[in-house]
């Protein structure tokens, strides 16, 4: 236990994929999983189905799950959170996939974990941005996450090329991810106003049993012919 009597906060990441379950947990998280029974969740429904192909022992019904989904998260004082964790009990925090605070709700959970002077314990587990990062041949010695870029098709070519000369200017890896319904328009306007040797990989559905990593410059991705509608992708590129 923490000092001072209060719990620990793990941070526990959640399968990517429903077809990667195996895949996403170790040993030490499934232990861990089965001695905590209070979770700050961005998704009830997402967190029980985990918890549940995890091989939860004790029923989900003794679960205190807070909701920290987006319309929920300003309906509650931020303390309610705690109070769990400062009576001395352990408690887990889980976005819907991928690692908690890290494109994901969370940080504000972490950041007043530690104004509180309660330990954070982070998890091994999958991450999209960095399993893309990795197998995209491009540069993880310097790079940057950008989220979402603006849906205004002006405002988006124009930052488009912004990170394009961006990435030329300090030889830095751009990586930014699109609503899925989205993601054939984004790469659209890729091609459309990136220049011919700019390298673009395009990495969907990863640790998935469908996952596809292509990385190729603009000129040749003219002739890619991929559909990846509807499904969780993530988008980098290189100039330098």
């Amino acid at each position: 236990m923490n000092p001072k009597s209060l719990g620990i906060l793990y941070l526990i990441p959640v399968p990517l994929s429903n077809d990667a379950v195996e895949k996403s947990f170790t040993p030490h998280s499934l232990e861990l999983i089965q001695n905590i029974d209070e979770y700050i969740v961005e998704n009830p429904k997402t967190a029980r189905k985990f918890l549940k192909v995890t091989g939860l022992q004790r029923p989900l019904q003794e679960v205190l799950m807070h909701n920290y989904g987006k319309h929920h998260r300003d309906k509650a004082p931020i303390s309610s959170f705690f109070k769990g964790l400062e009576s001395g009990k352990d408690v887990g925090l889980m976005s819907e996939a991928g690692c908690p605070a890290i494109a994901d709700p969370g940080s504000e959970i972490v950041a007043e974990a530690h104004k509180r002077g309660i330990k954070v314990v982070p998890l091994v587990g999958p991450n999209s941005v960095l399993l893309a990062l990795m197998a995209s041949g491009f540069s993880g010695q310097n790079f940057a996450f950008h989220g979402y870029l603006p849906i205004d098709k002006n405002q988006r070519a124009s930052k488009i090329k912004e990170l394009e000369k961006e990435s030329a200017r300090n030889f830095q890896t751009q990586i930014f991810i699109e609503t899925p319904f989205r993601n054939h328009a984004l790469l659209e306007d890729l091609i459309k106003n990136l220049k011919p040797q700019t390298k673009l990989c395009v990495a969907v559905n990863l640790s998935g049993d469908s996952e596809k990593i292509i990385s190729k410059s603009i000129g040749e991705w003219k002739n890619v012919k991929i559909d990846f509608h509807k499904i969780p992708a993530i988008f980098l590129l290189s100039n330098s």
